[in-house]
């Protein structure tokens, strides 16, 4: 499917490994709370509200987009939302974050788990990429994503975050079966909510599967990678894909190996590391650690300049954090890290910079 032309393009470009005339940047949680426009927001809308009303989720879309140069916007949205039309009690508490009520607890619970419909069940995310699309006019491209199916089991069997989800992989090991059965049906509903979204008017699709990190290799391989796999398949060829997992850094060659565009790497591996384990003929996103963001703006800049240095073999780089912005950030320190990006290597060699178009 060819993909249409924007005002700015770098970033599909980059996640095709085409030429870009600078490197595209877009970050992680780009819009939330350490912004003023989406604190005013929060003082009269609960999160799970903002997110389920379209309008206010295009809203918050916009926010970094209308504040920073960014070369991609991201949907407002949460990966847990799709558990809900599962059967699964969400709601989102003050101090404490997601908490489902109603957890998974054992073979029948996961049986009685509804399939999903995203027409009906998520429409208010559909709707919401519908607006922005609009909205954007054509300025940048707009990302759609879903938890992938494990990171999405951890959260259903704990019933809410944890800091290791050790619980979670005792009670896979303990309910083989299940938590096959689990995988199965959650891999069915991301396939159905992504395709939904590119429907919708997503033009690149992210994968966060956070957790992964805490599986094994052996592990991941067995219960977590083939589900993945069959997410990717089902999606090539119609938008570019992005996979990210946290602390994921010893998977990178398992995720390299299925049929998605881009590997997201958080802020732990070297770039230089990454790219001799995947080879240069790999598109990444990344890496810089987001608390860089919380320090001086040389010591960013000089973490900047590190990231891009290092990436810079690549067959393209998409510049991200490591993982999302962290809520006590600056925004003046976003837009000072968007715009040196740009500045940096507007005129500097860029992954593919040789095979430019003059």
């Amino acid at each position: 499917m060819p993909t249409p032309l924007y005002s700015s393009d770098s970033f599909h470009r980059a996640c095709r490994g085409e030429p870009v005339r600078q490197t595209p940047i877009w970050l992680m949680r780009q819009a939330g709370r350490y912004m003023a426009e989406y604190r005013a927001l929060r003082e009269h809308h609960p999160i799970l509200e903002m997110m389920k009303n379209p309008e206010c989720a295009a809203d918050v879309t916009l926010q970094p987009v209308n504040a920073f140069d960014v070369d991609a916007a991201i949907i407002f949205a949460d990966i847990l939302t799709l558990l809900e039309p599962m059967g699964l009690d969400l709601e989102f508490i003050p101090g404490r974050g997601p908490v489902f009520h109603n957890p998974i607890q054992c073979g029948e619970d996961v049986r009685r788990l509804a399939s999903v419909r995203p027409e009906t069940d998520l429409a208010f995310t559909l709707e919401a990429i519908r607006i922005t699309r609009e909205r954007l006019d054509g300025r940048i491209p707009l990302i759609g994503f879903s938890g992938a199916p494990f990171t999405l089991a951890c959260y259903a069997i704990q019933g809410g975050g944890s800091k290791d989800f050790d619980d979670v992989r005792g009670w896979m090991y303990r309910n083989p079966a299940a938590f096959t059965d689990l995988m199965d049906r959650l891999t069915e509903a991301v396939i159905a909510y992504l395709l939904a979204q590119i429907d919708a008017g997503a033009q690149a699709l992210q994968l966060f599967d956070s957790w992964a990190g805490s599986l094994s290799q052996s592990e991941y391989a067995r219960r977590a990678a083939p589900y993945t796999r069959r997410i990717f398949e089902a999606l090539e060829g119609a938008v570019p894909t992005i996979h990210f997992s946290a602390n994921g850094g010893h998977l990178l060659e398992q995720i390299a190996d299925m049929p998605v565009s881009v590997i997201g790497v958080d802020w732990r591996p070297d770039p230089g590391q990454v790219l001799n384990r995947l080879g240069r003929d790999t598109v990444v996103q990344g890496n810089l650690d987001p608390a860089l963001l919380l320090s001086s703006d040389e010591a960013m800049l000089e973490g900047m300049k590190q990231v891009l240095e290092g990436f810079s073999p690549a067959k393209g780089h998409i510049f991200n954090l490591g993982h999302g912005v962290i809520k006590t950030t600056p925004p003046e320190r976003v837009k000072l890290l968007v715009d040196s990006v740009h500045a940096c290597t507007a005129h500097a060699p860029s992954p593919g910079a040789e095979r430019a178009e003059s």
